[in-house]
């Protein structure tokens, strides 16, 4: 079994920054890829950014140059440090990973429960 936790979430004025921090933990041979979503009542989950194990990053236009992926593989951790916040960064924001439990099992995709940011205009 395999856990995403994500913290880091809260209220945040506009413009300013936050860091949000994700673990994973359990029954972990290697990690693929982690990633960070969001999702907006009424709208799609989006992709905000990923990154794989090799250091390779990807991010959504709306949060290029704002935003930061980073992760740790040594630690199994993730992290998204997130600046010039706008009111429709407003959203709760899960983490994602890619995990082999197994040198034997493909990679199979984790959640985290999520945890809400919002910006304040």
């Amino acid at each position: 079994q395999v856990q995403l936790v994500e913290s880091g979430g809260g209220l945040v004025q506009a413009g300013g920054p936050l860091r949000l921090p994700c673990a994973a933990s359990g029954s972990i041979f290697s990690i693929n890829a982690m990633a960070w979503y969001r999702h907006v009542p009424g709208k799609q989950r989006e992709l905000v950014a990923r990154v794989t194990s090799g250091g390779s990053t990807v991010y959504a236009d709306s949060v290029k140059d704002r935003y930061t992926i980073s992760g740790d593989n040594a630690k199994n951790t993730v992290s998204l440090q997130m600046s010039g916040l706008k009111a429709e960064d407003t959203a709760v924001y899960y983490c994602n990973a890619d995990i082999r439990s197994s040198i034997y099992i493909a990679g199979m995709n984790y959640w985290g429960k999520g945890t809400l940011v919002t910006v304040s205009s």
